[in-house]
């Protein structure tokens, strides 16, 4: 009964100083940490500047997504109206004015009138597609960086975990301020890699989702154009 208690006693002024050594780390500090190591710093600087230009890529394409999304709701049925009077120099004219992709895939196949119908709808897809391919400028970047990314940051953890393992094999007994170096990369890389490709596969899938709506409206207002083409002439 005394053994008990004054094993708790112990026990109890262990934990006591135990918290006493217990000092919480900040999240700067355990970078610095982890940036101490040479290739830690270089992982971390890879993925700041890998990050910084997959935020960029997101902000860019997203508001060029926005202006090509932008389109007057009665642009369609003004340029059929337009070639239903024979006024072909004012449809393209309103093509021009109006900064699309769909304006620009009409003027293709205006421009194209009076030649065979196979030859109009052949320029309005060529220019659709040149218009998709600038759509998607540097979008390959963020799903490279989605995938790229963590396995950078895994490169840091192996790297740290080696650093760790090759200082605990020359010590006599556990320090933890020789090996924290290098468990402090291992984590902090891992973790910064994680981010950095979350970040990149979100903005993907989002601006996919958004080329997928453009697409669709530049695929309907070209069949709506060339159904005019194929109507009967008055």
């Amino acid at each position: 009964m005394k053994g008990s208690f004054l094993l708790q006693v112990v026990q109890d002024s262990t934990a006591v100083g135990a918290e006493e050594n217990y000092k919480e780390v900040a999240i700067w500090q355990a970078v610095s940490d982890a940036a101490s190591d040479v290739m830690g710093l270089i992982i971390l600087l890879l993925l700041a500047v890998m990050s910084i230009y997959a935020v960029y890529v997101f902000v860019e394409r997203l508001l060029a997504l926005q202006r090509a999304s932008k389109k007057s709701p009665d642009f369609l049925s003004k340029i059929k109206d337009y070639l239903s009077d024979g006024k072909v120099e004012e449809a393209r004219n309103l093509c021009v004015r109006t900064d699309s992709p769909s304006a620009r895939m009409l003027e293709k196949g205006i421009d194209r009138l009076g030649k065979p119908v196979d030859v109009v709808a052949s320029a309005i897809d060529n220019t659709g597609k040149l218009e998709i391919s600038r759509l998607e400028q540097r979008l390959s970047f963020l799903a490279t960086a989605a995938g790229a990314a963590p396995m950078i940051g895994f490169l840091g953890t192996t790297i740290g975990m080696v650093k760790t393992f090759n200082a605990m094999k020359n010590l006599d007994s556990l320090d933890l301020g020789t090996i924290a170096p290098g468990i402090m990369t291992a984590m902090v890389t891992t973790v910064a890699g994680l981010i950095v490709g979350i970040i990149a596969y979100m903005g993907y899938n989002y601006l996919v989702s958004k080329i997928s709506k453009v697409v669709y409206r530049m695929e309907n207002d070209a069949m709506e154009f060339m159904d005019l083409l194929h109507k009967p002439s008055k």
